[in-house]
């Protein structure tokens, strides 16, 4: 399999707000601290974090609208950085929101930014039709953008991201905002665009978004890469089974030597007022876990499960949560 993205090293750091031209590092911020990645061509990659994990900036990176402070990226064989031009003529981006232009209907936005790519009116007429068609919303060419539901204006985005014949497609937190109807609705496009063997790169907070649909998952946080493999073997790193997790009143931390002495336990910690445990047992544990809050004068609040998952390996490489 050839690489359709490569990057090396890739690092973007941002001046922190107020910090002054040529101030020292702590008045930086590091979105991207060396991040390697290698996407095969064809292949549906999901970039995996938190908000501020440095998903977006990657995307915006390999897409040409934002400046790499160092590394190398490559793009279906092309630096991004020596050849912008060449880049954009080979990828389709989908914004985190749709961004159409609202003064034409559907089929015009769709002709126009063909166009812009040096596609002839009568093939880009075509193409856009043929579109609208596959994504079926072919109903509503001559619609004005406000007419269109949220998952819609969606669909009119993969459209025309998709006008020119791109090489490899970038979707930012496509169904951001979607009801479950929608996203549920998207997924069943992008699984049948990804079937056309086209190479989809997709940022994404939602872990079953990512489960679903991508053939490999990087999990970044804080411009780092945390793990990268197939949704089923990073399940497979997830610790200790059954994530537990109690939330807490009051300020003394529970004994951790005695709650890793209980029974099936593997793993615990305690982050603000939160009790963290990792055990094979499952909800059994749980009493014992709420003994051990008593004891510290600790009253338990409330009482989360979680099995072994994305979700749980996430916490368990970065102690948060994903939203």
């Amino acid at each position: 399999m050839t690489d359709a993205i490569r990057t090396i090293a890739l690092r973007k750091v941002y001046p922190a707000p107020g910090a002054r031209r040529g101030g020292p590092a702590s008045e930086q911020i590091v979105a991207l601290a060396g991040l390697d990645l290698t996407v095969g061509d064809g292949e549906f990659f999901g970039l995996l974090g938190p908000n501020g994990a440095g998903k977006t900036t990657t995307v915006g990176i390999l897409t040409t609208r934002v400046k790499a402070s160092a590394g190398t990226a490559l793009v279906a064989g092309v630096d991004v950085t020596t050849d912008a031009i060449a880049v954009r003529q080979r990828i389709g981006v989908v914004p985190q929101r749709p961004n159409p232009d609202r003064g034409l209907n559907v089929l015009e936005n769709l002709v126009f930014h063909a166009a812009y790519f040096g596609v002839a009116h009568a093939a880009g007429t075509s193409r856009a039709r043929e579109l609208l068609e596959q994504l079926g919303i072919a109903d509503k060419a001559q619609a004005k953008i406000d007419h269109l539901s949220g998952g819609q204006q969606q669909r009119l985005m993969i459209a025309r991201a998709l006008i020119h014949e791109p090489s490899v497609l970038f979707l930012d937190e496509p169904t951001v905002g979607l009801d479950p109807q929608a996203r549920l609705a998207l997924w069943d496009i992008l699984r049948a665009l990804h079937a056309q063997g086209r190479t989809i790169v997709m940022t994404t907070h939602y872990m079953e978004e990512a489960d679903r649909l991508c053939e490999r998952v990087a999990i970044v946080d804080r411009g780092r890469l945390l793990a990268l493999d197939t949704p089923g073997r990073l399940k497979a790193r997830a610790p200790g089974g059954t994530l537990v997790e109690l939330a807490l009143d009051g300020d003394a931390a529970p004994s951790l030597e005695r709650v890793l002495a209980l029974p099936g336990v593997s793993s615990a910690d305690v982050q603000d007022h939160t009790l963290r445990v990792y055990t094979e047992r499952g909800g059994e544990l749980i009493p014992a876990l709420i003994r051990e809050a008593g004891a510290a004068s600790r009253t338990v609040r409330d009482i989360h499960l979680s099995p072994p998952s994305l979700e749980t390996l996430f916490i368990s490489l970065t102690g948060r949560k994903l939203d």
